[in-house]
């Protein structure tokens, strides 16, 4: 049980880890207008708090989806090395046959 724990908080941990490196990727390019001639600038009025509270939320929100992935990856890993070790051990031969003792004769 130990095993599968740290198996699923280390998946979560590296699951999370990867969203935040892959994420603001996936944001700026999906942020970013296409069919513009290069060079072009796109005149845009924002309201910097709202991109913030976008970006961000949808950041944690990666974050959230990589963690429960690595997870679900590390209970899976777990359940199998569980499996793969509760197989019963392939019985061992049973011990050569002792040779026969012989009676000793008791002394007259």
């Amino acid at each position: 049980m130990k095993t599968l724990m740290i198996l699923v908080l280390g998946g979560a941990l590296l699951g999370a880890a990867f969203a935040s490196w892959i994420v603001p990727a996936a944001l700026a390019w999906y942020m970013t207008p296409g069919g513009l001639p290069q060079g072009a600038e796109v005149q845009a009025v924002v309201q910097i708090s709202e991109v913030i509270r976008y970006s961000t939320s949808r950041l944690i929100r990666g974050q959230l989806i990589g963690a429960a992935i690595g997870a679900s990856m590390g209970l899976v890993l777990g359940f199998f090395l569980q499996v793969r070790s509760r197989r019963p051990a392939p019985a061992a031969p049973p011990p050569p046959p002792s040779p026969p003792t012989r009676p000793t004769s008791a002394p007259a």
